[in-house]
């Protein structure tokens, strides 16, 4: 049981078994920047990181309670095996669709940001749910909508010069950073850069 990720903008897969049943005993194998979730009748069996693990019911006591009384301990056990990427994905895009205001004066700026599965377990249970897979384009939209909205909260808040706002793009973008981070906390999800490219006046 192995996920191969090949598409740099896959954030979730789920490992393909027939009717959920997986021997006692199988060999699963978790690579770099992944981890892997077990889910058993919508219930979050275990969580594996980086490492090869020999999947018995030992192995994951939950199941063990769940299941050993009908497989008496030998049989197929059934659960769904959800790898997520856990690595960055960076150069995801954001903008702003309409200008917000600044002391009278029409600001527009645009960017790039980074993400990263910081819990996988609460992404999980609030984002994808039971998706067979899901990338960066199935949520880009909504954290764009949050990192503008922290970028407008920032501006403001701030107290920098409209005239030095073109001198200031780093700690404009540490400041969105840390106001994405905060909202994306509940999904599971952080921000590692805001980046802004431009601001226009």
């Amino acid at each position: 049981i192995e996920w191969q990720d090949t598409n740099s903008q896959d954030m979730v897969y789920r490992f393909p078994c027939d009717g959920n049943e997986i021997k006692n005993g199988a060999q699963l194998t978790v690579r770099a920047s992944q981890v892997a979730i077990f889910v058993n009748e919508g219930q979050i069996a275990d969580v594996f990181t980086e490492g090869r693990y020999k999947l018995t019911t030992a192995n994951i006591p939950v199941l063990t309670k769940l299941n050993s009384w009908k497989y008496d301990f030998n049989s197929p056990f059934k659960a769904e095996v959800y790898f997520v990427n856990t690595r960055q994905f960076p150069n995801l895009k954001w903008g702003t669709s309409n200008p917000i205001v600044k002391r009278a004066v029409r600001v527009r700026a645009f960017g790039n940001y980074t993400i990263k599965v910081d819990d996988a377990a609460v992404f999980l249970k609030e984002v994808f749910g039971t998706l067979p897979s899901y990338s960066t384009k199935d949520i880009q939209d909504h954290i764009k909508t949050i990192v503008v909205s922290s970028f407008s909260d920032f501006m403001s808040e701030t107290k920098i010069p409209i005239l030095d706002i073109s001198t200031m793009y780093e700690e404009i973008g540490e400041g969105t950073r840390k106001k994405v981070s905060e909202k994306l906390a509940s999904l599971g999800l952080t921000t590692t850069s805001v980046i802004v490219e431009n601001i226009s006046l």
